[in-house]
């Protein structure tokens, strides 16, 4: 566990046993350990011993210096969950969550573990060593991921526990004017193109297509695929920022997240970068794909891609300030200024040219 992001073992088996005495007992040994990806809300695999048997779980609890009844609410993110797994999408089933501040310092909750490959980084070691094999994948990847993000998008929110998650009305524009301000907030430095890109976004707004669920940082690291089919989905997460809301806004956060090839290699180099390998689709392919499977009109892309790099660039640089205030010791987060600024360029570039 990183300096000051450590869960204290004791007091969570002691939490654990009352909350979940099948699972866990007095007598039972844990192992705490850091996932060291992601970039926002903190992750843990606790590996438990009871009685010679062993199990996985996993803990989730915002970082520090953040505001835990916004993206980082706890509560909600286990509730999403919960209604999620009752609705039959794959994601982890949510187990325990604690409000209190008491246990390990934050508020926090438990979910089952779930097995699988996560494809991260611009040559995955998950990815098949013959080229043709793992062209062949990312193809077949590549629409398992447009096709799952458009089931997501059929998902009823009309009744039931989903239908509280969000307000659909006027969601672009909250949207739009919710991570401006979050880009004001947390700057530590001046970016100019931020500046007019967030002045474009809100000059050229587009009407409400239709309201859905959406995950809002769909991609591959947020997925967990199956060893032996690698192009079959098991869980989804990171649902922190899912709401109900425009699907095309999702869609662009997505679209930023499908570096391609021809990108400036500082994009490339963010950690994404297994959509630039043969076989993936460009950003036009996966639109397509994702046009077909929905009969959405997307004639308007570039405008939600714009939007997504622009708030990428934000989230980035809400974990730059962090870093900077001295919140974090992650050491993979003192370059992110330049990621913000590489970022803001595409973002504006697209403004000018239409491309995606």
């Amino acid at each position: 566990m990183r300096d000051g992001e450590q869960v204290d073992p004791v007091a969570l088996c002691a939490w654990l046993s009352a909350k979940l005495p099948d699972i866990v007992s007095s007598n039972s040994v844990l192992q705490i350990r850091q996932y060291p990806a992601g970039f926002s809300n903190l992750t843990y695999r606790v590996s438990l011993e009871t009685d010679g048997v062993s199990r996985d779980l996993v803990l989730r609890r915002p970082p520090r210096g953040v505001n835990s009844r916004s993206a980082h609410d706890m509560a909600r993110e286990h509730d999403m969950l919960a209604a999620l797994h009752a609705h039959g999408v794959p994601v982890p089933r949510p187990l325990a969550r604690c409000d209190e501040v008491s246990v390990i310092g934050v508020p926090f909750y438990i979910m089952e573990h779930v097995d699988g490959v996560i494809l991260r980084g611009r040559a995955s070691a998950e990815l098949p060593s013959d080229p043709a094999e793992s062209r062949a994948l990312l193809s077949a990847l590549s629409q398992t991921f447009a096709a799952t993000l458009a089931q997501l998008h059929t998902i009823n929110v009309s009744s039931g526990p989903l239908s509280a998650m969000g307000k659909p009305d006027g969601y672009v524009q909250r949207q739009i004017v919710g991570w401006t301000k979050r880009w004001v907030a947390a700057q530590t430095s001046p970016v100019d193109e931020m500046d007019r890109v967030a002045a474009w976004l809100d000059a050229n707004q587009p009407s409400e297509s239709r309201a859905c669920l959406v995950h809002n940082d769909f991609k591959y690291d947020n997925l967990i695929l199956e060893r032996a089919s690698r192009s079959r989905v098991r869980a989804i997460l990171d649902w922190e920022m899912a709401t109900i809301g425009d699907p095309l806004m999702d869609l662009g956060t997505s679209l930023a997240y499908w570096v391609q090839a021809d990108d400036a290699p500082v994009l490339r180099s963010l950690g994404l970068g297994v959509t630039a390998m043969p076989g993936s689709m460009s950003r036009c392919e996966l639109v397509h794909a994702y046009a077909l499977a929905t009969g959405h009109d997307v004639s308007n892309a570039a405008y939600y891609y714009v939007f997504g790099l622009f708030k990428v660039a934000v989230i980035a640089q809400q974990i730059y300030a962090r870093y900077v205030q001295g919140l974090t010791a992650d050491a993979r987060f003192a370059q992110l200024a330049v990621a913000v600024s590489a970022l803001a360029s595409s973002a504006w570039h697209v403004t000018r040219t239409g491309e995606i």
